[in-house]
């Protein structure tokens, strides 16, 4: 088992909860963050994997620092140590082309994306120093290597997220502690689960299938593998990474 608690900040979303149910094998304890459905989060906890040590479902809201406070104090005085930090949350975005992006859509998610991580990697680096270790993995995007038009929403956040993690990764290598990324395709779970059904015909998606250099689409459960590996200790000398978990689409 890996040191500490695994804490999960949206992990009651479509990738969150794989991420959750991934980690439960390889962690003693996991802190669920959600923003507003304790009973998600108790869902999710239900049904993670028997023999875990403790599942916490934790308040954490991304646009308010004394939650996101309160919710890494309740996991420390819990658990002692947090090891891993889970970045896996987001805003439902539509896929406007530029022209089409308000002044509020912008403001809305880099408030919760990119100064919600922000608040998550300031929160939680005085727990790492102390310890001696700990490290963060975010959930970004693949669209930062491979952009889709009518992505920016989802990628413009998501690129300055990669760029705080390997800021992290530099100057918090001298205390333990590590930061990485995870970028995924088009996945099948959670808002790429929507986008699927709804947002373009069944032909457009099945063009964008055959891009996909293994031919199919990705799952909760291959993000989860990633984030596992990188937030575990086999990943020790990984550190201001992005892994591209795409099936080979930006290729």
């Amino acid at each position: 088992m890996n040191k500490g608690a695994a804490f999960v900040v949206g992990g009651t979303g479509g990738l969150g909860s794989a991420i959750c149910r991934r980690l439960s094998t390889e962690w003693d304890n996991i802190a669920i963050g959600y923003r507003s459905s304790r009973e998600k989060a108790l869902a999710v906890a239900a049904s993670l994997q028997n023999g875990i040590g403790q599942a916490l479902p934790v308040s954490c809201d991304l646009s308010n620092r004394d939650s996101i406070e309160a919710g890494i104090r309740a996991t420390v005085d819990r658990f002692g140590t947090i090891g891993t930090m889970i970045f896996a949350s987001g805003v439902e975005i539509p896929q406007p082309f530029v022209s089409k992006i308000s002044e509020e859509q912008w403001r809305e998610v880099i408030e919760i994306e990119l100064i919600g991580f922000t608040r998550i990697v300031s929160a939680t680096l005085p727990h790492f120093r102390t310890q001696g270790f700990g490290n963060f993995v975010a959930v970004v995007s693949v669209a930062n290597y491979c952009f889709p038009p009518g992505d920016a929403l989802s990628s413009v956040p998501k690129a300055g997220m990669e760029a705080l993690g390997r800021a992290v990764a530099k100057e918090e290598g001298r205390y333990g502690i590590r930061a990485n990324m995870v970028a995924p395709g088009i996945i099948d779970a959670g808002l790429g689960a929507d986008f699927l059904k709804s947002l373009y015909s069944p032909e457009i998606w099945e063009t964008q299938r055959k891009r996909i250099a293994l031919q199919c689409f990705g799952s909760g459960e291959d993000i989860a593998e990633s984030v596992a590996f990188l937030a575990s200790d086999k990943a020790k000398y990984v550190t201001g990474q992005t892994l591209i978990v795409d099936g080979g689409f930006s290729l």
